[in-house]
């Protein structure tokens, strides 16, 4: 019996909290058969379009590796390869590359593009990132947090940025569906929709996870063993980055912030990249307009002992690959893992 044969990945709540758990674990143990150079060909012969709207590093080369690992081809459509919407229906390019592909990932805007492609295509399909939500990183983001902790019910995960685009809606979601208590500051303007918070509430009423949203960035951090943020400005998206930049210094992760966790351990976390340097073209002409040296988080902070950034965004691969593997391949899951 394999309770993921078939099934697509567009969001968290499509999966129940044990499912995303499964996930976890197999993620840890495929990283483990990686590191001893164990052979896990679980889509021997099969083919992976990887469909990517938006451009990525982490996204593109986790599926591209972990789908060679796995036995499967993946094939690379850009938005210059590929219509969506444009000159041919998402639903009629769904139903082709149904036709030639075992399984699709989406990277992209619109929600209901990934929705349109699992519903037409007739394959796996797996959401790389949407405008709403990001389900592929949170699975490794919570194998990162169980590596470091050793569990996950009853930790404390604080994220401090712009709270409401994807970040913010699948850490919100996915921390209260997994027990582990989620804090959000955010401005006011910027935190999750009261749908989100409300799915939040709802999965926590069951897990037993606390949910706090506030715009007070030491509120936000007070306990926490893992501290989030992610980038300011998302990728396409209009608006003042003088305004932007304003609302959001006060959130910035630095040692100030990690001091009023009042632990001594908390790990950092951010799903990359990062504005910690002035190493790119942007953080150069950020630097060079509003005088800052870092944006989201300071250097120190992100090249600290306590940062697990690097390993969280290795863990993409191993997390890709589980949940490739769990929904293409012909794994024997045995029922009482989910009782």
């Amino acid at each position: 019996m394999n309770h993921f044969a078939n099934r697509s990945l567009l969001k968290e709540i499509d999966f129940t909290p044990n499912e995303l758990e499964y996930l976890i674990d197999f993620a840890s143990h495929l990283k483990q058969l990686k590191q001893q150079n164990i052979p896990h060909h679980y889509l021997q012969g099969k083919n992976i379009a990887l469909l990517f709207e938006k451009s990525s590093t982490r996204t593109r080369s986790a599926f591209t590796v972990a789908a060679t690992d796995l036995g499967a081809h993946p094939e690379f459509l850009g938005k210059n390869d590929i219509q969506f919407g444009k000159k041919e229906s998402t639903a009629d390019t769904a139903k082709v590359l149904g036709s030639m592909f075992d399984g699709i990932e989406y990277r992209g805007f619109a929600q209901e593009t990934v929705e349109q492609l699992a519903q037409f295509s007739g394959v796996p399909v797996w959401n790389g990132l949407t405008d709403q939500w990001h389900p592929t990183q949170m699975i490794a983001d919570f194998m990162t947090l169980k590596e470091h902790f050793g569990h996950l019910k009853g930790l404390t995960l604080a994220y401090v940025g712009d709270g409401r685009n994807n970040m913010g809606n699948s850490l919100l979601v996915t921390a209260a569906m997994l027990g582990v208590n989620i804090q959000i500051g955010a401005p006011t303007a910027l935190q999750p929709s009261a749908t989100v918070i409300a799915m939040a509430k709802k999965a926590a009423a069951d897990s037993g996870s606390q949910v706090l949203v506030t715009a007070d960035p030491v509120a936000a951090v007070a306990g926490a063993d893992a501290v989030y943020t992610d980038v300011w400005i998302s990728m396409g998206e209009d608006i003042s980055a003088h305004e932007r930049i304003k609302q959001l210094l006060p959130y910035q992760i630095n040692a100030e912030l990690i001091a009023q966790t009042g632990k001594a351990d908390t790990i950092i976390m951010h799903c990359l990249p990062a504005y910690h340097d002035q190493k790119t073209e942007v953080g150069q002409a950020l630097e060079a307009e509003f005088g800052v040296t870092a944006l989201e988080i300071t250097d120190d902070v992100f090249n600290s002992p306590q940062s697990v950034v690097f390993q969280e965004a290795e863990n993409r691969l191993h997390s890709i690959k589980a949940i490739m593997a769990a929904t293409l391949g012909d794994l024997f899951i045995p029922d009482q893992w989910f009782k």
